[in-house]
């Protein structure tokens, strides 16, 4: 009988990894920022997340990414990990949480 995987639990360890990368340029994580749109994971335990940067000329276009991929892969469960970039919907501060803009003193 195989043991079956807890996508669930395993998408809320990633998004608890994810709350660990910040974004150089402002004291808030990449998912309170709205950064983050999606996070897959199937059965497999292949994850693959849907992202965006605050502009497309973001200087950490390059690093940050990858950074999200190398942190999820680390996690022991995740057997691979993909991240895409999308600017549609553009960001805006509108995806920022409450609490981001909080830290940030926009409220």
């Amino acid at each position: 009988m195989s043991t079956e995987i807890d996508t669930t639990a395993l998408g809320e360890k990633i998004v608890r990894v994810i709350k660990t990368i910040y974004d150089p340029e402002i004291p808030v994580d990449i998912y309170e920022l709205g950064l983050i749109y999606d996070v897959f994971v199937n059965e497999d335990c292949d994850v693959k997340i849907l992202m965006t940067l605050t502009t497309p000329n973001c200087p950490v276009a390059e690093t940050l990414p990858l950074e999200v991929e190398e942190k999820v892969k680390s996690i022991d469960m995740v057997k691979s990990a993909e991240v895409e970039i999308t600017f549609d919907p553009p960001w805006s501060q509108d995806l920022m949480s409450e609490e981001a803009k909080l830290e940030l003193g926009m409220l």
